[in-house]
């Protein structure tokens, strides 16, 4: 698996993204970098045509003066010309091109077949840096093409300048320092800058916090605003304070690179008007080329620097990303079975979180038959959720395996396997859609399906909710946007249970709490409800005839004793397995549980 720790090779890096502009718009990209490297041409030569002018008018030679005057017209206007054409061409690729990388950027993220990105920590600080330069990111072709633009009128210039004296060209080694810094100091600053991702991020979300709605009620009831703010400056001053003092200390070094660079100016002038005594047409060349050389080498130097700190750390680090979401599907040649005969075994699998190390499960081994509704309960933090992630294959087992069928899960292809899976989370998203296509996204092919989606809305018991809606299905959820409605906490929980439902046939439906927000009685109602069509008893969706297994999670007791099998976690270990009486005639650890329980019930 690709390493966090350990961007790709810069070059490598570079032209992958330049790879994939010319993928997206092979024919803008070639004639805007056309464009670009034409435009230097005339621009470079003004510097010649006022020698010759200045030539002419000493020497009294009218016919050189006219020449020149035409010179001047011509570059000046072509000048024109190519930079507006050049800048409308680039301008249009531009907003092409942004759209084909944010898109790209998007779908990596969206499409990784492991949520490894999105909890830990230093892959987040990484990725944060990376959606702040990919709204950017479209200027590095512009930028690349101006260098080169750039570089060609640097090329002209120190030819010309060549042309009085060959020591002039000493005018570029001058030049060097205000290179090497421009190049070095990027780097330097995006280092501390990563290294400060996590200050950044903290200050951004106390901002959120105290800014925005879902905090709202208990930001003012508990009068944590003043203490927020605090909070915020005193997060976002540790974060900037070392991106201040490493941006002074490079500018420092900056600026006296550039001094150097307007010593040999001086000089060059000086050795020319004194030391050879040219003409004036020869000064006066070198006053303006010299003069177009320090603009032509800080609009290079700049171009360099951006490129330096945006297009080649941005595509570092998108390489990153598309080696680390390649790297999760690189062994997946085992065929998802169409249907469940065995089940889903745990061959002693244990896990801890990349970046940690304590174990989350412990050498868990279990077998899940075929057709089965498995509760599984445990106290907070005995490695649930884990579990059902690993299920799910968000995550590969630490060590072990999980087989399906006889076969490895962590060898089939992720989309194929997750696109058997169905289910319900206790920390679902809010997708403020349409209400049907709230619900519809839980089986895209079907989205639109208006059927489906009332089938799903049904068995979630959320038929009450959808009724209620001003425009039923096409009511626009969420109070932010033109006749958007908000509904409770527990409306969109039973909504994200109809996502949940939306697939037919899945080879594992897994509820993973997703009940929280409801009471006991309604929870138990809908368990029910699910492990009858898990067995093939109820609305026609026939569980058993595909072998699906049903996954509950729950924290409630009087809910889980339905199930087949009962599978308790403690400690990140499996300490019990089996069916409700079974478990409570043993006298262990679930039958204690159940007691506490049902006496609190009491």
């Amino acid at each position: 698996m690709s390493s966090p720790d350990d961007l790709p090779p810069a070059l490598p890096a570079m032209w992958r993204m330049l790879r994939r502009g010319y993928q997206a718009e092979p024919r803008l990209l070639v004639v805007a970098f056309g464009l670009s490297l034409v435009a230097a041409v005339p621009d470079a030569l003004i510097a010649l045509w006022l020698k010759l002018l200045a030539d002419g008018v000493a020497g009294d030679d009218r016919r050189l003066v006219v020449a020149a005057a035409l010179g001047l017209g011509v570059s000046t206007s072509a000048t024109w010309f190519l930079r507006v054409t050049s800048d409308r061409t680039q301008r249009r690729f531009r907003d092409r091109v942004t759209i084909a990388l944010e898109s790209h950027v998007a779908r990596l993220q969206a499409s990784v077949a492991s949520i490894e990105h999105h909890e830990r920590p230093d892959h987040l600080d990484r990725l944060a840096v990376l959606r702040d330069q990919v709204f950017v990111l479209d200027h590095m072709y512009l930028s690349l093409f101006s260098t080169c633009g750039w570089v060609l009128r640097l090329a002209v210039t120190i030819g010309l300048l060549m042309s009085i004296h060959p020591a002039l060209a000493l005018l570029v080694l001058c030049a060097v320092p205000t290179v090497l810094t421009s190049t070095w100091r990027p780097g330097v600053e995006r280092d501390v800058e990563e290294r400060g991702g996590q200050t950044n991020r903290l200050a951004r979300h106390l901002f959120l916090t105290a800014t925005t709605a879902p905090a709202g009620k208990e930001v003012r009831i508990t009068g944590i605003g003043d203490r927020l703010v605090a909070e915020r400056r005193d997060a976002w001053e540790r974060y900037y304070r070392p991106v201040a003092a490493a941006r002074w200390g490079s500018a420092a070094w900056h600026t006296v690179a550039w001094a150097v660079f307007a010593g040999a100016y001086v000089g060059a002038i000086v050795f020319v008007s004194s030391g050879l005594e040219a003409s004036p047409g020869a000064v006066l060349l070198v006053l303006a080329a010299g003069s177009r050389l320090s603009a032509y080498l800080g609009a290079t130097v700049g171009e360099i620097g951006f490129l330096r700190g945006v297009w080649l750390d941005g595509s570092k680090r998108l390489a990153w990303l598309e080696d680390y979401a390649a790297s999760l599907i690189v062994n997946a040649d085992e065929p998802v079975p169409p249907r469940l005969t065995e089940g889903i075994r745990l061959d002693r699998v244990s896990f801890r979180y990349p970046g940690t190390d304590r174990l989350v499960l412990d050498d868990v081994s279990v077998e899940l038959p075929a057709g089965a509704v498995v509760a599984v309960v445990g106290e907070n933090g005995a490695g649930k959720s884990t579990l059902v992630k690993l299920l799910c294959r968000y995550y590969q087992p630490t060590t072990g395996r999980i087989l399906v069928d006889g076969a490895d899960l962590g060898r089939m292809p992720p989309d194929e396997w997750r696109a058997r899976l169905a289910g319900a989370f206790q920390d679902f998203f809010r997708f403020e859609l349409q209400a049907g296509h709230t619900v519809g996204v839980g089986d895209l092919p079907r989205l639109d399906d208006q059927s489906a989606v009332t089938n799903a809305v049904v068995r979630a018991g959320a038929d009450d909710l959808m009724a209620r809606l001003p425009a039923g299905h096409l009511t626009q959820l969420g109070p932010t946007w033109p006749d958007g409605v908000e509904v409770s906490f527990g409306q969109w929980q039973k909504l994200a249970l109809a996502r949940g439902f939306m697939r037919d046939q899945p080879l594992l439906l897994v509820l993973d709490e997703p009940t929280a927000a409801l009471d006991a009685e309604t929870e138990h109602a809908l368990f029910e409800r699910y492990a009858a069509a898990a067995r093939g008893e109820g609305d026609g969706s026939d569980g058993a005839a595909e072998g699906r297994i049903t996954i509950l999670v729950s924290h409630r007791f009087s809910t889980v004793r339905m199930a087949d099998l009962i599978v308790v976690l403690d400690g990140a270990r499996v300490v019990e397995v089996g069916t409700h009486s079974e478990l409570m005639a043993s006298g262990g650890q679930y039958a204690e549980l159940y007691g506490i329980q049902a006496a609190a019930y009491r």
